[in-house]
């Protein structure tokens, strides 16, 4: 799929190969190269294998095994100058393997990456969503909305990465840019038309999508999360900037109003203000007025009617006016949607289909996803795992709720502890029905993470503690009412809890099902 040669390989780090036998052999284009592998137990015959130093282990302990897999080649990172492209020549069982020292190969690896798949983001549409709430459920409906209107779509994030409908589970929001690439790859190859990919601050950070080319950059919303990472808000808000600071993308989003900025958050707003090129959105009603003197396209809500099968929503924009009937529940689903909307419009989708057919997409998998059964509580199993995205949730869910109001959530070990108590003081500002219980704790203690969240809520108010997930659940389906609503969080789509370093099968999705007796 590639179509790359030892040959070009040679050529594009300059190696320095002396034995005239080998370079001879080297040349030759009968040695055509397969894919490249970041992870030696992945490759097989006549693949690269990019030995780069990670956070835990180093790339070159791994070398020989990639030789014994079949390795054609082996990328190997070295700080030293003098060292750039010296050629070590290898011949296990009387077939080549060339292995090519490269000066700061991380630094350059994005680039080849994106060299070696044959630039495939300049053949299609893809779309970067960065932000800290709102990336799975806005590249998904963009997708949906795309196979809506007869184009073949694909994603890349959270819940999977593939052609829609046919994806494998990720194991990162944003996979590393070598991966990038090979998936992108692989859509063109499948005749993919657009591609919705979520853009994580760490894949911004890390340079994970420095040489994708972006035929819109979107932004979402901006609250604490990841300061494990970044340490402080700013450096995690300068890192999502870098996915629309002209220095970075002026080259992949050219035409006005192929970045599309939330203008309802506060970062968003500020960011406006910077970016000439930008297509505006609100889902406030109360802004309309305000935004249409930017003299910038957009689309803004007029206003909005909820109701019991997801909310009308009413809006005005530089391509006209109209109403989206949609079947999600929430405010914070009416600026995903629209998002969606501008993005694909900013895509150069037809207007009058987009809007005719935005009554069919449907609801996210673990996203304010809905489940309930006769005589029963509705449950909703949600991703929320912030404080700002907890409040959405319990927001969206009063809405809806003619009963009491639960919430069952946790917060994530070896991760930012400082979250842990202001995502209790959202849970008791909307319901004092709240459960206590675990969400991956990882390697950390499961009562330490427990008694940080405890720190949140109000003296004297009574909170339950039930640290494994299905009894938490099991015990509120049991307490409330079949008016009542119970809003589980943190989870969403996932199938694993992580305590320790195992991963162990559970999904909320699957517990609420068994427990309300009805069938996926």
């Amino acid at each position: 799929m590639a179509n790359y040669s030892l040959e070009k390989l040679i050529k594009y780090f300059n190696a320095k190969v002396q034995s005239k036998e080998a370079h001879a052999i080297f040349s030759s284009k009968n040695y055509a190269i397969n894919q490249l592998k970041l992870d030696s137990r992945l490759v097989s015959t006549n693949d690269i294998f990019v030995a780069l130093k990670g956070q835990c282990r180093d790339g070159k302990d791994f070398i020989a095994q990639a030789i014994d897999a079949g390795a054609i080649a082996i990328l190997v990172e070295t700080n030293q100058h003098s060292d750039d492209g010296i050629v070590t020549y290898y011949q296990p069982n009387n077939r080549p393997c060339i292995r090519i020292d490269v000066y700061q190969l991380s630094q350059r690896i994005s680039a080849f990456a994106a060299e070696f798949y044959g630039y495939p983001s300049d053949k299609m549409r893809v779309v970067g969503v960065t932000g800290t709430n709102g990336k799975t459920t806005v590249t998904q409906l963009i997708a949906q909305w795309a196979v809506l209107l007869g184009k073949k779509s694909a994603v890349l994030g959270t819940i999977g990465n593939g052609v829609l409908g046919q994806l494998t589970p990720s194991a990162n929001t944003t996979p590393s840019n070598v991966d990038i690439q090979h998936y992108l790859a692989d859509f063109l190859a499948n005749k993919v038309d657009v591609v919705a990919m979520e853009v994580s601050s760490h894949g911004l950070a890390l340079g994970r999508v420095e040489d994708v080319s972006f035929s819109a950059s979107v932004f979402t919303n901006l609250s604490r999360d990841h300061l494990d990472f970044h340490h402080t808000m700013a450096k995690y808000e300068t890192a999502k900037w870098s996915l629309f600071s002209p220095a970075k993308t002026e080259l992949a989003v050219i035409s006005s109003g192929k970045r599309i900025i939330n203008y309802d958050d506060t970062v968003g707003n500020a960011w406006i203000n910077r970016l000439d090129d930008v297509m505006v959105v609100s889902a406030n009603p109360d802004y309309l007025m305000r935004i249409r003197q930017l003299d910038k396209p957009y689309i803004a809500v007029s206003s909005l009617e909820y109701h019991n099968k997801g909310v009308s929503i009413h809006f005005d924009s530089s391509f006209g006016h109209g109403t989206l009937e949609s079947r999600l529940f929430g405010a914070f689903n009416v600026s995903n949607l629209l998002v969606s909307f501008a993005t694909l419009l900013a895509l150069d989708f037809p207007f009058s289909r987009l809007v005719n057919t935005a009554s069919y997409l449907l609801p996210v998998t673990g996203r304010m996803e809905i489940f309930t059964g006769a005589g029963k509580p509705t449950a909703i199993v949600d991703y929320a795992h912030t404080p700002d995205a907890l409040d959405k949730a319990l927001s969206a869910a009063k809405e809806h709720c003619h009963g009491r109001l639960w919430v069952i959530f946790g917060c994530g070990g070896d991760r930012d502890n400082g979250k842990r108590s202001l995502m209790a003081k959202v849970a008791q500002s909307y319901t004092d029905n709240i459960i206590v219980t675990n969400d991956n704790p990882r390697t950390e203690d499961q009562d330490q993470i427990i008694e940080d969240i405890l720190k949140g809520f109000s003296q004297g108010l009574r909170v339950e503690v039930i640290k494994e997930r299905y009894q938490a659940i099991k015990w509120a389906m049991k307490q409330a009412n079949e008016d009542d609503v119970i809003l589980i969080a943190g989870k969403g789509h996932e199938d694993y809890q992580i305590i320790g370093e195992i991963k162990h099968h559970y999904s909320d999705r699957e517990a609420v099902q068994q427990l309300l007796g009805i069938a996926e």
